[in-house]
């Protein structure tokens, strides 16, 4: 049983969540996932939701939540289900009725590192007593834990650096829906919202809009590069998909170039949008893996990424995308200039992206997910009583 705080969410945890429940159903595995929402559920017969009995937004995050769920109805309903093991997928108020209930129940506990909150109120606040505190709070309520998956080699060590045994800290093997982000979008027309405009390049962004995404930098980037694409007479339009509290500074700071906000986008519509695209941009620092990374990749576009976090570890660097100086905006200009000034050099690098996903198939992330699980419970679960 897995309890997670996002489900129903637009978010990279929300779309693992409901990948590893989907692989489970077609696989014929006992599985189940709960949360607590006041959000529109998706489907799934094991994808379960307890209403909150409290929800507020989250400060300066109005499309996120911070719900209070039953703690006894999910204690009562994991007594029900009676798993072999209790996965926590986030560490909010739904994750700690995770952690009772495993103790409620003597489980063996699994859980996954995906947000890195200490570098998001490093970020955010700047303040070192803020993000020692964050440390000390994921140390602790990661403490006993049988196994923790990070995101990436790079937040294995990260992870381990909280003071976690090393043997318990495992790297998930990454996994994106291939057969779901395809090339084979680009023959399909353009979601709604980029019909409207047909630049002959699109550069794209999809994420969370945040200033710990690292958009600052993106927009002083893009500026410099549509600049030079202007010079060059070249028709190209920054496609910035998602939404978020940085939206109304990032629009600010992109006056005067040539942009398009989409807003979220979820389902074929968001496949369509990564096809449509001639690259894609992604400068987080933060990010522990960078799902969106991964989906262009898998729709054939090639990418650009920062050299710290989890997103260049499922990037070959000059073939299928770029690595490039978290903090060098100038780098990030030229990277973007050059490539979409080369129209081959990019469709080369697409081919190669999508050829390179082929190795990251949901299927294979999901069966490491699931052996790890089965072996914490051979070493850990006590016997059942008949």
């Amino acid at each position: 049983m897995l309890f997670t705080d996002t489900l129903a969410d637009v978010n990279g945890v929300s779309r693992f969540v409901r990948n590893i429940a989907a692989a489970a159903r077609g696989s014929g595995r006992e599985f189940r996932a709960v949360t607590s929402t006041i959000f529109t559920m998706p489907e799934g017969e094991n994808l379960v939701n307890l209403p909150p009995r409290f929800s507020m937004a989250l400060p300066g995050y109005p499309d996120l939540q911070l719900a209070l769920p039953p703690v006894r109805r999910l204690i009562a309903l994991a007594r029900e289900f009676r798993p072999h093991v209790i996965h926590v997928s986030t560490p909010g108020p739904v994750g700690i009725a995770g952690r009772l209930a495993a103790r409620s129940l003597r489980a063996p506990l699994v859980g996954v590192y995906h947000t890195d909150f200490p570098a998001y109120v490093d970020h955010l606040f700047g303040h070192p007593s803020l993000t020692c505190f964050a440390e000390a709070f994921m140390r602790r309520f990661y403490r006993g834990f049988s196994a923790v998956f990070a995101r990436s080699e790079d937040y294995a060590s990260r992870v381990r650096a909280l003071g976690l045994p090393e043997s318990s800290v495992i790297p998930l093997r990454p996994g994106v829906r291939t057969s779901e982000f395809h090339p084979r979008f680009r023959s399909q027309p353009a979601p709604d919202c980029l019909a409207q405009s047909r630049p002959a390049i699109r550069v794209l962004y999809a994420g969370r809009l945040s200033v710990e995404k690292n958009l600052p930098l993106l927009a002083l980037a893009w500026r410099a590069a549509d600049a030079a694409l202007r010079a060059r007479a070249l028709d190209a339009e920054l496609v910035v998909v998602g939404d978020g509290p940085y939206r109304a500074s990032f629009e600010h700071a992109l006056a005067g170039s040539r942009f398009r906000f989409t807003g979220f986008l979820q389902g074929e519509p968001l496949c369509r949008a990564y096809a449509h695209a001639d690259l894609f941009v992604f400068p987080s620092a933060t990010d522990t893996l960078g799902q969106v990374v991964m989906e262009a990749q898998a729709s054939g576009v090639p990418v650009l990424v920062s050299d710290v976090g989890g997103p260049r570890e499922v990037v070959s660097p000059g073939i299928t995308g770029l690595v490039l100086p978290a903090s060098d905006h100038p780098a990030w200009a030229r990277a973007i200039t050059d490539l979409a000034a080369d129209r081959a050099r990019r469709e080369r690098m697409g081919r190669a992206a999508h050829a390179h996903m082929a190795a990251f198939d949901m299927q294979g992330s999901f069966e490491h997910f699931w052996s790890v699980h089965e072996r914490v419970a051979a070493d850990l679960t006590p016997p059942r009583p008949r």
